[in-house]
């Protein structure tokens, strides 16, 4: 019977086989993956309140497991999830995101995890098969929108973001469960050191260094430095924050300081009861999230303050392009640690970096990372570098946030028309007054040039008087103002036979002065035919891998944008922008078939202090060409020639 019964069986085995292994192959589970095995599985959810909203909220609860079964390590972990029912994260225990961003916050269009506090997953060879060195979980609770139980709220995808992986669309197991297996993919050459304990340094438009120099059992010295790799980057009275995860606290500063001098949440939180016989009253942060600024330039030598390369800038950090010594900002601060970190081996760096300046781009920085050690000159002052204990890099790119409004706008004007097409309705945003009375949609109303050189709210007559003096529209109400701190007229001057010439003002309507300002414009076809400009220093760039970037800023002694003030008498005259002017020449030598009055003339983008700025949707044109000069294109000039004056007479 026996020997009969066991063909059975082993044809049964062979069939079960047969038939199962389609489903593995487009299903993959943990065993069988031999790579990154990434899961995510739905494990709860209710409805919550409110009720009477469109979109009803609902409460989810779900893990994410990233397993290493490859064959080298995963250094610095990063995992997709395309969530896309209107997500809310409200906690993530063992990742942050990878924007920077803290909970809660929104991950409706998706987003990026980074592991934390286990950065590095290992691999099973090194482990002996360990799970807890080769896998992390995170549990995800959060708010979803539409997706009533027992429907489940799924991602769209989930994916390895590390470089040099290869992910096939994810599989889903049931209702509830969606894996992935990434391999490495041999085709792309990845950036790893050659000892393999570190991940390469990578590129970014601004980069911050957290070096710590310095550890002992309950503290360490660490060094921030701030560096600009952006040819048009800028920050101005920066501002650095980040998130302290294990209830560090600043002691001493050198070189910056906390916007925020507070010791109050040490006092009476487990800081003043561990640290009982510490002198709170010197201790400069114990905020969470601490902000800090740079100092401003006299305390540079400062022995207390002061005394550390390429600080007390008063938060100035300038493009390579214009001046590489101060394309960087430095500090450094004494940081106290808690238990069950009390060992000098055990540093955790802050999360959740975010930088920003006045008038400037806006940054998203990425986690820190694990780099290897800075070296810095030694401080005996011999020919050697001292090491960094530990080092972990932060890199920031320049990003517009969604719905964001720039903060400088561009006119537009030709000799082949006396009318200005001014910055567009609402450029920077629409009033906060809702009192005032003006069309957010209505598009701006052709100008003088004359208005130009005065506040929105003092043209409102000269539009009307110019568009029933050419039969112009004239909405009613008339539209909003730009709202604009810096506003740039980009003015084409001349057109003839061998080149052509534009004239760029510069209007600063905001309280704030602009030391060492640039700006920048993108010429498409025109940039090669730059020869000069005249008033300004300018040279051309390369942005994106292509030259095509004029790069100018004031001559020395004159690259200072003053700040709006009053009117000789402020009784009944406008307030006065600060001004500054410059013809540009070019020449049509290398741009053959060149249509300079069309559109070629003009710019693509332009850039004040970093800042991208609106353009208008139009360019002047010859129809409805005025018969008359207009005073105020030779006031334009005047100013000029003006300008030139003052050089002359230096």
């Amino acid at each position: 019977m026996a020997s009969t019964t066991r063909p059975f069986i082993f044809t049964l085995a062979l069939l079960a086989i047969y038939t199962s292994l389609p489903l593995t192959l487009s299903q993959p589970t943990a065993d069988l993956c031999n790579g990154v095995f990434i899961s995510y599985s739905y494990t709860d959810g209710k409805q919550i309140a409110p009720t009477i909203l469109p979109r009803q909220p609902y409460r989810f609860e779900s893990l994410l497991t990233v397993l290493n079964n490859g064959e080298e390590d995963l250094k610095s972990w990063k995992v997709f999830v395309g969530f896309q029912h209107g997500e809310y994260l409200v906690s993530a225990d063992g990742a942050v995101l990878a924007d920077g961003s803290a909970y809660p916050g929104s991950v409706e269009n998706g987003t990026v995890f980074v592991g934390f506090p286990q950065t590095d997953l290992k691999t099973a060879i090194k482990t002996a098969g360990d799970l807890t060195q080769m896998q992390v979980q995170v549990k995800l609770v959060g708010t979803q929108f539409g997706v009533k139980p027992p429907n489940v709220p799924m991602p769209a995808n989930i994916s390895l973001a590390n470089d040099g992986f290869r992910c096939p669309k994810a599989s889903t197991e049931g209702k509830s469960v969606m894996e992935v297996c990434c391999v490495v993919d041999s085709t792309v050459k990845t950036n790893i050191t050659v000892d393999g304990d570190f991940l390469p340094r990578q590129n970014g438009d601004l980069s911050i260094m957290y070096d710590v120099t310095r550890t002992q059992e309950s503290s360490y010295l660490a060094q921030v430095t701030i560096e600009n790799h952006n040819a048009l980057g800028r920050l101005d009275s920066w501002k650095l924050s980040w998130d302290w995860m294990a209830l560090e606290f600043i002691n001493t500063m050198r070189g910056a300081y906390p916007s925020v001098v507070d010791s109050s949440d040490c006092i009476f939180g487990e800081q003043g009861q561990y640290w009982g016989t510490l002198d709170f009253a010197n201790v400069l942060s114990c905020e969470k999230r601490p902000t800090i600024i740079d100092l401003p330039l006299e305390k540079t030598n400062d022995t207390n303050l002061g005394k550390i390369p390429y600080c007390c800038r008063n938060g100035t950090i300038l493009p390579k392009t214009m001046d590489a010594s101060k394309s960087k900002s430095s500090f450094q601060m004494e940081v106290y640690k808690m238990p069950p970190n009390i060992n000098r081996s055990v540093i955790i760096p802050p999360q959740n970096w975010a930088i920003n300046g006045s008038l400037n781009p806006d940054y998203k920085c990425g986690p820190p990372v694990r780099v290897s050690p800075s070296q810095f000159p030694d401080a005996s002052g011999l020919p050697v570098n001292s090491t960094a204990v530990a080092s972990w890099q932060v890199v920031c790119n320049i990003t517009q946030a969604k719905g964001a409004s720039p903060r400088c706008c561009v006119s537009f004007s030709s000799y082949l028309n006396e009318s200005v097409i001014p910055c567009k309705t609402c450029a920077c945003g629409c009033p906060s007054n809702t009192a005032q009375t003006c069309s957010t949609t209505a598009p701006a109303m052709l100008l003088p040039p004359e208005s130009l050189l005065v506040p929105f709210v003092n043209r409102s007559v000269k539009a009307k008087a110019w568009a029933e003096l050419y039969h112009l529209p004239d909405p009613n109400p008339t539209p909003c103002g730009d709202n604009c701190g810096v506003s740039i007229n980009w003015h084409l001057l001349s057109d003839y036979t061998k080149g052509w010439t534009a004239r760029v003002t510069l209007f600063n309507w905001d309280e704030t002065s602009f030391a060492d300002w640039f700006a920048a414009v993108q010429l498409d076809k025109a940039s090669p035919g730059f020869e000069k400009m005249y008033s300004f220093n300018a040279t051309l760039v390369e942005t994106d891998g292509v030259n095509k970037t004029v790069f100018m800023q004031g001559l020395e002694g004159l690259n200072y944008l003053v700040a709006e003030v009053d009117g000789k008498n402020p009784e009944k005259d406008p307030r006065v922008p600060g001004k500054q002017q410059s013809v540009i020449s070019f020449t049509k030598k290398l741009t053959p078939g060149i249509n300079v009055a069309k559109r070629d003339g003009f710019p693509t983008k332009v850039f004040f202090n970093g800042e991208e700025c609106s353009l208008p949707d139009i360019i002047p044109s010859s129809a409805h060409r005025a018969v008359k000069t207009s005073s105020a294109i030779l006031m334009l000039t005047v100013l000029l020639m003006a300008a030139v004056f003052m050089l002359m007479q230096q």
